[in-house]
C-alpha cells in the first residue's frame, strides 16, 4: 500500500477509536512513520470465521480492540434481527483476559443500541457457563470474550447461537456480510446504559445441572491437584466439588487466581510442554490420586496419573514413579468407558482427528457412533447427543446442559470414575490396559508445527495433495481422502485423511493458531495384558517414524 494511502486509513481508524490506549498506540505509530508495523495492522480486516474472532491485542483492523469488536457486535445484531429476532435476548460472557470486560460492555451497548436485549454475566466466568445460560435463558444468541488457551497478547470473540452451540456455515459468513457492510463506527447506536448484569442465578443453576453428571450413589473419595492456569476455572470447579462431596481439591496456589499476564507459563495450555510442571510438584508433595488442569477459560479439561503407581494411589511417593499427563484420546475414552459402564444410551460422537476407539467402545455397547468435522461446533449438533469429545482436551458429557465442551462437568465426571476404580483398588491406568486388551492398543500422537508465514502451511498442503504419499513407516496407505471435496458423511473442511493398515493420519491447518497439525493413531493387536509393553514399544517406534517421513512428504 502506499505511504500516504496507509498514512491516510490509519488516520481516519484513529479518528473513530473510543479506545484511548489504542488511540495513543496509532497516534505513536502514525508519528513514526513506521510504515511495516501500520502495514502489519492494515493490510486487511481480521476475518470473523466458525470460531467467531482472534487475534493479537492492539490498534488496527488485523488487531483485536474495541473498534473491531464493535464492528463484529454490530454484524452480529444485523444479522440476529434480520433473522426475524427483533427484541431477542443476547446473552455476554468473558475471561480475565486485557480488554475482555469492556469488549464484552461494549457488545451489550451495540445489541441494546440494534433493539436486541442483551444481559452480561456478572464476572469473568468459564465459557461453559455461558453456554448453558444461552438456553438456560431461552437466548437467541450468545457472545464469549475469551482467547482459549492462547498467548497472553491475544483475545478473541466466540459466538453462540439459540441452540447454544458455535456458530456453523452458512451463519458465519452471513455474519461477516453484516460486519463488512459497517463502513463507519458512527453508525453504530451505542447507549451508555440499558442492559441487564445477572446476577448469580444463572451460575447457580449450571452448578445445579454439575450434580446430574455424576451417579447418585457414586463414591467420592479421589483426592486431586487442581490447577486453573491463571484462568477462570478456580470458583466454579470448587464449588461444583463441593455440592458433589469430593475432597476439597489442592490448588497450584501460584496458577490458581486469575492473571491476564499468565506469568508462570510460556503458553496457558495444559498441553503444552512446561505448562503442568508446578501442578506436578504439588502433587510430588501431596500424593493425590489424579492431578486436573483446566486452560484458561476452563472449555477444557486435562488430567495426569501417576505412571507406575502399584498400589491405588501410591501415596508413598517411594517408588520413583512420577506423574504423566493423559493424552486427550486416553481420557476420552475412559469417560466413555465409564458413562457405558453406567448405562448411559445416545449417540456417541467425536471429530476425526480423535482416536479411532471410541468407535469401537460405542460399538460393542450397541450404541449409536458419528464422526464429525474439528470442533465441538461440529459434535454439538450431532442428533441424539449423549458424550462428545476431541483430542484436544475437550469433553461434553452432558450435552443437554452444555452443547459444548465443559472443563468443570468433565472434571468432576472423570474425578468420579477415580473414586469408583479407587474402590475396586484400581487406578485409570489400570482401565486404560482394561480396553488396550479389549480393542487393541489404540496409541495416537501428534505433529504440529507453528510457523511465522503462513505460506509455508499452504505449500505443505500444497506439496501433499501434488505428490502424495504411497506409504508411511512401511505401512501402506490404503485410502487418501482430500476432505476439501468433503464425503459421504462430512462436509468440505481444509484437510486430508490418509488410511494405513493398523494406522490413520489427518493432516489440517489448526482454524485458530498459526500452526500445521497432523494427528497420528496406530492400532496395535493385543491378545492379553502380559503383551502391553511390547505393543507400547512398537506403537511407539512406528508413531515416531510416521512423524518422520510425513514431514519428509510434507516439507516441513
Amino acid at each position: 500500500m502506499e505511504h500516504d494511502a496507509l498514512t491516510a486509513q490509519a488516520q481516519a481508524w484513529l479518528a473513530e477509536d473510543p479506545d484511548p490506549d489504542t488511540r495513543d498506540e496509532l497516534a505513536r505509530l502514525i508519528a513514526s512513520g513506521d510504515h511495516a508495523e501500520l502495514t502489519a495492522r492494515f493490510s486487511g480486516t481480521l476475518q470473523f470465521g466458525t470460531a467467531g474472532l482472534r487475534g493479537e491485542l492492539g490498534a488496527g483492523p488485523l488487531r483485536m480492540n474495541r473498534s473491531v469488536v464493535i464492528r463484529a457486535a454490530a454484524g452480529l445484531a444485523a444479522y440476529l434481527v434480520k433473522q426475524g429476532h427483533t427484541d431477542g435476548l443476547v446473552v455476554i460472557g468473558y475471561d480475565a483476559r486485557h480488554k475482555s470486560q469492556i469488549f464484552a460492555e461494549d457488545t451489550a451497548a451495540v445489541m441494546t443500541g440494534a433493539g436486541l436485549r442483551a444481559a452480561v454475566l456478572p464476572r469473568p466466568l468459564p465459557t461453559p457457563v455461558l453456554a448453558f445460560a444461552i438456553r438456560h435463558l431461552g437466548a437467541v444468541a450468545g457472545v464469549e470474550v475469551t482467547a482459549s488457551h492462547n498467548p497472553p497478547r491475544d483475545n478473541g470473540y466466540k459466538v453462540y447461537l439459540g441452540d447454544g452451540s458455535q456458530i456453523v456455515p452458512p451463519a458465519d459468513a452471513e455474519i461477516a456480510a453484516e460486519i463488512e457492510a459497517i463502513t463507519s463506527l458512527t453508525t453504530v447506536p451505542r447507549p451508555t446504559t440499558g442492559w441487564e448484569t445477572l446476577d448469580d442465578s444463572v451460575l447457580d443453576a449450571y452448578l445445579a445441572r454439575t450434580d446430574a453428571v455424576l451417579s447418585p450413589d457414586s463414591p467420592r473419595t479421589a483426592r486431586t491437584v487442581y490447577t486453573a492456569m491463571h484462568g477462570v476455572g478456580k470458583d466454579v470447579l470448587l464449588a461444583a466439588f463441593a455440592r458433589a462431596g469430593f475432597p476439597a481439591p489442592d490448588l497450584v496456589t501460584e496458577q490458581a487466581d486469575p492473571d491476564p499476564d499468565f506469568p508462570t507459563v510460556a503458553f496457558p495450555n495444559p498441553e503444552e510442554p512446561g505448562a503442568m510442571d508446578l501442578a506436578f510438584a504439588k502433587a510430588r508433595e501431596t500424593h493425590p490420586d489424579l492431578v486436573i488442569a483446566n486452560d484458561p477459560d476452563a472449555d477444557r479439561c486435562a488430567a495426569a496419573v501417576k505412571d507406575g503407581a502399584n498400589g491405588a494411589d501410591g501415596a508413598d511417593g517411594a517408588d520413583g514413579a512420577d506423574w504423566r499427563m493423559l493424552r486427550g484420546d486416553e481420557v476420552g475414552a475412559l469417560l466413555a468407558a465409564h458413562l457405558v459402564r453406567r448405562g448411559a444410551t445416545g449417540t456417541f460422537a467425536e471429530s476425526i482427528v480423535s482416536s479411532s476407539l471410541l468407535g469401537r467402545i460405542a460399538e460393542k455397547a450397541g450404541l449409536p457412533y458419528e464422526e464429525t468435522l474439528t470442533g465441538f461446533k461440529w459434535i454439538a449438533r450431532v442428533d441424539g447427543l449423549r458424550y462428545g469429545y476431541e483430542e484436544a482436551l475437550g469433553y461434553c458429557v452432558d450435552p443437554d446442559g452444555v452443547r459444548d465442551k465443559d472443563g468443570i462437568t468433565a472434571a468432576l465426571l472423570l474425578t468420579e470414575l477415580a473414586s469408583e476404580l479407587k474402590a475396586e483398588n484400581r487406578t485409570l491406568l489400570d482401565l486404560l490396559d482394561d480396553l488396550a486388551v479389549e480393542h487393541g492398543l489404540h496409541a495416537t500422537d501428534q505433529l504440529s508445527v507453528r510457523v511465522k508465514d503462513l505460506g509455508l502451511i499452504a505449500a505443505a498442503m500444497r506439496r501433499l495433495r501434488e505428490q502424495p504419499p504411497t506409504e508411511l513407516a512401511g505401512l501402506r496407505i490404503t485410502k487418501a481422502e482430500d476432505l476439501t471435496e468433503g464425503t459421504d458423511k462430512l462436509p468440505p473442511t481444509d484437510g486430508l485423511r490418509y488410511t494405513l493398515d493398523g494406522a490413520r493420519v489427518v493432516v489440517r491447518p489448526s482454524g485458530t493458531e498459526p500452526k500445521l497439525k497432523c494427528y497420528l493413531e496406530v492400532v496395535i493387536p493385543v491378545a492379553a495384558r502380559a503383551d502391553l509393553p511390547e505393543a507400547r514399544t512398537r506403537a511407539t517406534a512406528l508413531l515416531t517414524t510416521i512423524k518422520q517421513d510425513l514431514s519428509k512428504a510434507a516439507g516441513i
